[in-house]
C-alpha cells in the first residue's frame, strides 16, 4: 500500500509507530520477540537489495488500459468479474517493507480522474458485470478529500456499484487519523462500506489502534483483515491463533491468510507454502480455537489469488523453487473483463480450458538479524517522518 519513487522504497515511520517502538524496546528489550514483531515489518533491512531474478515488481498485471469519453482512465485494476480497483492515492502513514505495492510508482489522482473513472464503471457494457470497488493505494485514509470523491462519484455515476472496500492500515499506523471528518464520510456514504484491515501480530492491537477500531464500527461498516504470512513476525500457529481470537472478540471477519508474494526485495520475509499449508491446517483442524476465526490460506499468483484445496499443487519445478499452482480462472474470462490483459509467461493451459500458474516458492530458512538490522549502531531519526518527538529514545537497530 505504498509507492516507490524512482525506484527507491524509502523507509518511512509514523510517529505513532515510532514511539510504540520505544515502548516495546523498554518493556521488552532490543532484538526481543515482541520488538522483532514490529521492526521486520517497517524497518528497512540490506537484504532487500539481495534480488532473486524472476522477482516481481508488480504483484500481477491488472492494470485497466481503458478509454472513456474519449480519455485514458489512471489508476484503476481490474482482475475479476465484479470488482474493479481505484487507486486515488499511493501515499501512507508507513511503509511497510513486505507491501506488494512498494514497488508501483508514486500517484495520486484529480477529482476528473475519479469522475471519468465512475462513469466508465456506470455506463461502459465492460461494467455491465460489476457490483463492487475496491478503493485501496496507498491508503485512501490519507486523503479524506479524494476518498469523499471516490464514493460521491460512485454515487453520482455508477448505480450498479452497492459495495465500496476500503484497504487501510492507519488504524495501527495512524490511528488518530480514524477522526470525526472521515467517519462522516463513511456514515453517510449510500453504499455498503467495507474496510480491509492488514493487522499481522497481536502485539498491534494497542489501546489507540483498537479503539479506532471502534469507532469504525459504530459508523456501520463492516470490517475484515487479510494479511501476510511473514516469517520471524507471525509464523508460529500460538501467534496467529491469538490474532485471529482477537479479531473474532473484536468483531471483525478473518478472511485471507497469505502467503507473502515473490515480490522484489521480499525473499527474507517468505515461509515456504508448505510451511503455510501446515500452519493453516493447525489453526483448522486442531481443535484449538473457534472455526468461526479462521481464515483461508491463499497465494497471489501472477492471475489472481487462489485458496489452496487438495490437488491444487499440481507439481514442483526444483530448477527455480517454483510451483505449478491449479486455478479457476480462465483466459478468455479475464479478457472480457479486462480486454487489455495479456497471458503471463508463467501460465500453462490445460485441456479443460483452466490455467495453472508457475508460483515460486519461499524458504523456512531462518533469518540472520545481523544481516537483516545491518552494521549501524543506532538509528536516527529520519527526515520522512516530521512530529516525532525529538527527545524520545530512539529504537535501535543494532549492536557494534
Amino acid at each position: 500500500m505504498a509507492g516507490a519513487k524512482e525506484g527507491e522504497f524509502a523507509e518511512l515511520i509514523s510517529p505513532f509507530l515510532k514511539k510504540k517502538m520505544v515502548g516495546i524496546e523498554s518493556k521488552y528489550g532490543w532484538g526481543s520477540n515482541e520488538w522483532n514483531a514490529i521492526a521486520l515489518q517497517y524497518l528497512k533491512s540490506p537484504l532487500e537489495d539481495n534480488v532473486v531474478s524472476n522477482d516481481r515488481r508488480r504483484h500481477y498485471e491488472s492494470d485497466l488500459q481503458a478509454y472513456h469519453e474519449g480519455k485514458l482512465l489512471r489508476g484503476v485494476e481490474r482482475l475479476y468479474k465484479r470488482t474493479i480497483l481505484i487507486e486515488p492515492t499511493t501515499a501512507c502513514a508507513s511503509h511497510c517493507r513486505w507491501c506488494l505495492r512498494g514497488q508501483y510508482p508514486i500517484k495520486t489522482l484529480t477529482k476528473e480522474d475519479i469522475t471519468l473513472i465512475a462513469k466508465y464503471v456506470g455506463q461502459s457494457p465492460d461494467c455491465v458485470d460489476v457490483e463492487e470497488v475496491l478503493v485501496t493505494g496507498g491508503d485512501p485514509f490519507m486523503h479524506p478529500k479524494l476518498l469523499r470523491t471516490t464514493i460521491e462519484a460512485l454515487s453520482a455515476y455508477a448505480p450498479n456499484v452497492d459495495t465500496v472496500r476500503i484497504g487501510t492500515r492507519m488504524p495501527f499506523q495512524s490511528p488518530e487519523r480514524v477522526n470525526d471528518e472521515l467517519l462522516s464520510i463513511l456514515a453517510e456514504a449510500p453504499q455498503r462500506i467495507e474496510v480491509a484491515i492488514n493487522v499481522n501480530h497481536p502485539l498491534e492491537f494497542w489501546a489507540e489502534s483498537t479503539d479506532s477500531l471502534a469507532r469504525l464500527l459504530t459508523v456501520g461498516v463492516r470490517i475484515y483483515n487479510q494479511n501476510p504470512l511473514l516469517k520471524g513476525v507471525n509464523d508460529q500457529s500460538a501467534i496467529l491463533t491469538e490474532l485471529y481470537d482477537t479479531l473474532r472478540k473484536l468483531g471483525i471477519e478473518s478472511h485471507y491468510l497469505f502467503h507473502a508474494i515473490p515480490m522484489v526485495g521480499m525473499s527474507h520475509h517468505r515461509t515456504s507454502v508448505a510451511k503455510g499449508l501446515q500452519l493453516a491446517q493447525r489453526l483448522c483442524s486442531s481443535g484449538g480455537f473457534s472455526g468461526r476465526s479462521k481464515p483461508h490460506f491463499a497465494l497471489l499468483s501472477d492471475i489472481g489469488k487462489v485458496v489452496l484445496y487438495e490437488g491444487s499443487i499440481l507439481k514442483r519445478r526444483p530448477s527455480d523453487n517454483s510451483l505449478l499452482i491449479q486455478t479457476g480462472y480462465r483466459p478468455e474470462d479475464r479478457r472480457r473483463w479486462n480486454p487489455s490483459w495479456s497471458l503471463p509467461d508463467s501460465v500453462e493451459i490445460a485441456d479443460d480450458g483452466f490455467m495453472a500458474v508457475w508460483y515460486r516458492d519461499g524458504t523456512d530458512e531462518n533469518i540472520d538479524l545481523a544481516d537483516y538490522w545491518g552494521q549501524s549502531s543506532v538509528r536516527e531519526p529520519s527526515d520522512d517522518n516530521s512530529g516525532f518527538d525529538p527527545d524520545a529514545r530512539q529504537p535501535q537497530i543494532g549492536r557494534s
